[in-house]
This record gives C-alpha cells, sequence and structure tokens, in this order.
C-alpha cells in the first residue's frame, strides 16, 4: 500500500510513475479530491467535539448547583446530531479513499523501464549455450509419458486439467529437486528453512496484496476466511505482520517448500499441456525482510541465488528485468529469470525475483525499530528457488537423450541413490 502523504505532496511525481503501471489519471485526482475532502471534515468534526465536551461539563456544574441546564443539553443533543452527521460523511469518504488505495499497484523504481507488457521486457545477462541435439528433441510431457513418469490423463480423470501424477523417478526426481534446492539456500545461502501453513487467512492474502484485486487468482474456501495459498510467499512475509522488529536483526531470510494453488483465471487455452501452468504446484519461496537502504542489495543477492541453482542444474537461463506494464502489483522491481525449453525454442519464466519496497509492510504492518529509536515500516523482498515443476520439466527437456532415456544432473544423483539416469 502506498503512503498517503507521499501521494499527496508528490503527487504530480505519483501520477507519472502509476500511469505508467496503468493507472487511470481520474482515479488517482478522485483519490485527491476525497483526501482534501477528508482533511476538512477531520478538524470539523473534532471541533464539535471539543466544543461538546466544554458543554458537557457546564451542564455538569449547572446540576451540580441546581441550576437549569435545559438550554445547554438541547444544545448538546444537536450537536451530536451534527457530529453524527459529519462522522457518517467521514465514515464514507474513508471507504471510498480505501477502497482507492488498495487497488494502487507499488511505484515502480527509477531503474525500471518503462513499457506496456513483456515485450518491452529488457534483457540483462545470459548463462551457458543451448544444448544441441542430433535429433528432434521432445516436450517434457512427451517425455515424461513415454516413460511413464507423468500421468496427466489419470490425474484430469481423478481431478480435471491442469493436475499431474508424478510416477516412480517422476515422484523421485521432483523430490530430489526441492531437497537439492532447499539445502542450497539453507547450507550455501544462509536462509531459515520454515514449514508453513497452506491455508491462510483474508487478512494475511490482503498483506501481500492478493487481495482485493486478485481473489478470482486464487482458491478459496467456501463459507469461510480461508483460502489455499497462491505461493509460501503469503505465510512467510506475513510471519511479523503486527510486528516490531529490530535494525539490528535485519536482514532476515527465509525459504521453505509448499503447495502452490491457483485457479490461473483468464489462462484459457495458454500452456494447457505439460507442468509449466499447473493448478497445484510445488515451489521453493525465498523471503527476506530488508532495511529501506539495503533492499536492492538485496534483491540482487536474492536473483543470484535464483541464478545459482539453475548454474549448479547446468541448465542455461536468462534473466531480464520486467517492464512497468509486465511487473506485480506488489512490486518496484522485479528479475524474471527463464530457463531454455529445448522442444519450445524458448525461454520460460522459472523464478520472479521482487522487491516491494514498503509496500506490503504497510499492508501487513511489518515494522522495525531503527538505531535512533525510530519506526520504520521493513522492506520485504521474495522470489521462487525455484518453481520446482518448471525446473523438472526443463531437466526433462534439456537432458533427454535420442534413446528416451534422460540424464540426471549431477548435483541430484546424490538424492537419487546415485543413479545417473532415468531408464527409457
Amino acid at each position: 500500500m502506498l503512503d498517503v502523504k507521499k501521494i499527496r505532496n508528490q503527487f504530480e511525481e505519483v501520477s507519472r510513475l502509476l500511469k505508467q503501471r496503468g493507472v487511470e489519471q481520474e482515479q488517482l485526482d478522485n483519490f485527491l479530491k476525497l483526501d482534501k475532502k477528508r482533511r476538512e471534515l477531520l478538524p470539523q468534526v473534532e471541533e464539535k467535539k471539543k466544543t461538546r465536551n466544554t458543554l458537557s461539563e457546564k451542564v455538569a456544574n449547572l446540576k451540580k448547583n441546581n441550576q437549569d441546564a435545559k438550554e445547554n443539553i438541547e444544545k448538546n443533543k444537536k450537536l451530536n446530531i451534527e457530529i453524527t452527521t459529519i462522522e457518517q460523511k467521514l465514515d464514507q469518504v474513508n471507504e471510498q479513499l480505501n477502497e482507492i488505495l488498495v487497488r494502487l499497484p507499488n511505484l515502480p523504481h527509477d531503474s525500471v523501464p518503462f513499457g506496456e507488457d513483456e515485450g518491452e521486457n529488457v534483457e540483462i545477462r545470459r548463462w551457458e549455450e543451448h544444448p544441441v541435439f542430433n535429433f528432434e528433441p521432445l516436450n517434457h510431457w512427451e517425455i515424461g509419458e513415454k516413460l511413464d513418469i507423468l500421468d496427466f490423463e489419470r490425474a484430469s480423470k481423478v481431478t480435471g486439467s491442469r493436475f499431474v501424477y508424478y510416477k516412480n523417478w517422476g515422484a523421485r526426481l521432483e523430490r530430489a529437486v526441492y531437497n537439492f534446492m532447499l539445502d542450497v539456500h539453507v547450507n550455501e545461502d544462509s536462509y531459515e528453512e520454515m514449514i508453513t501453513p497452506y491455508i491462510v487467512n483474508s487478512k494475511s492474502m490482503f498483506g501481500t496484496g492478493q487481495f482485493p484485486k486478485f481473489k478470482e487468482d486464487v482458491f478459496q474456501l467456501k463459507d469461510s476466511n480461508y483460502t489455499l495459498i497462491p505461493t509460501a510467499e503469503v505465510t512467510l512475509t506475513n510471519y511479523y505482520s503486527n510486528e516490531i522488529l529490530n535494525e539490528n536483526d535485519l536482514p532476515i531470510y527465509m525459504t521453505a517448500l509448499s503447495p502452490c494453488f491457483r485457479s490461473e483465471a483468464g489462462s484459457a487455452g495458454r500452456d494447457t499441456r505439460g507442468l509449466i501452468r499447473m493448478h497445484q504446484f510445488h515451489k521453493v519461496e525465498m523471503v527476506k525482510y530488508a532495511t529501506e537502504d539495503t533492499s536492492y542489495e538485496e534483491l540482487e543477492k536474492l536473483t543470484r541465488n535464483g541464478e545459482d541453482i539453475l548454474k549448479k542444474l547446468d541448465l542455461p537461463y536468462r534473466t531480464i528485468t520486467l517492464c512497468t506494464g509486465d511487473m506485480g502489483f506488489s512490486a518496484a522491481k522485479t528479475y524474471d529469470i527463464e530457463v531454455w525449453m529445448p522442444a519450445q525454442k524458448t525461454y520460460r519464466e522459472i523464478s520472479s525475483c521482487s522487491n516491494c519496497t514498503d509496500f506490503q509492510a504497510r499492508r501487513a504492518k511489518i515494522r522495525y525499530r531503527n538505531k535512533n529509536g525510530k519506526i520504520k515500516f521493513a522492506h520485504t523482498l521474495n522470489g521462487s528457488g525455484l518453481a520446482v515443476g518448471r525446473t523438472v520439466a526443463a531437466i526433462l527437456e534439456n537432458y533427454q537423450n535420442e534413446d528416451g532415456s534422460v540424464t540426471i544432473p549431477e548435483v541430484l544423483r546424490p538424492y537419487m541413490n546415485g543413479a545417473a539416469v532415468i531408464p527409457n
């Protein structure tokens, strides 16, 4: 959530930045108008309450001295009606203000390129050459079905589309991938491993910015305040909600493996086959809490943590900076890491690493006390380290062999009892 004072005091600059993120000027002008109205009503109601208190004291003294207080009592009744009327107007204005405020996205950082959609994202680096095959590479779902390690058909029968059974070597590979990721993040990158709830309340969804704007993207439990998590970002970021940390304890690093549940609303016809766009998938999440002075440095480290997993797996990737029109709602700056998929002859997103600055912290009331004793909002960061299913897909495609088998990346072999190949 944005700072109201900043919107008010730097209105032209905030308007310029939010326009880059698709916010209409009319919405911002309306916000400014409502904010002005609110600041006009507040002193009115406070002044009338002050007058009422003075009259109440006067009435009490008159009664104490057995004097007639009828006139002042009538004045007080009139004041009560006036106060109630103003407070009702104030409540209405506050509700309209909040309705706009909670739907305004974060302000983009100065280094974020301006653009309307993913076509204007900027590539900043690549790693490793694409593998060269002397045969036509298969898609990962074809490999998985031929090896009988992925079963989409029975998952569709049991649940529906965009679900999968991992079988035998497929299940072992998935487990090896996420255990490897967790070990790297914990043992090499100094993250604290967590196992979090997989169901959260609406307040937590609001805290990280999923609610109220993106309710159609999640699975809510009927007749309850609960939602299945779309990512462990929600549970890890809200861990310190409504708390005040000490600056000396920052930065804080957390990582967690969790299932993620997404309705994929609006994705009809996109990635209907394979592991790229599922309703349920595993992801290893990285979350950081930092100060305002260090958060962009921490973003670079966070992104490198995700990239290092791909390097260790020897999977070609590129890293791009998302433009203003492609960034997530809560992000001030985002790097996407995209892995090479040989069968599709393209890069596909496998991690999104974002600095949300104080945007989520304002919503979730995550603060810290600095060295001077001043209370400030923390900066929160999150990234995938990595999306597990997409990593499995990338391994199957990049490590496939002409005889139909799949070579297991060296770093995963200790997690698979030393096996070097998934046999055909």
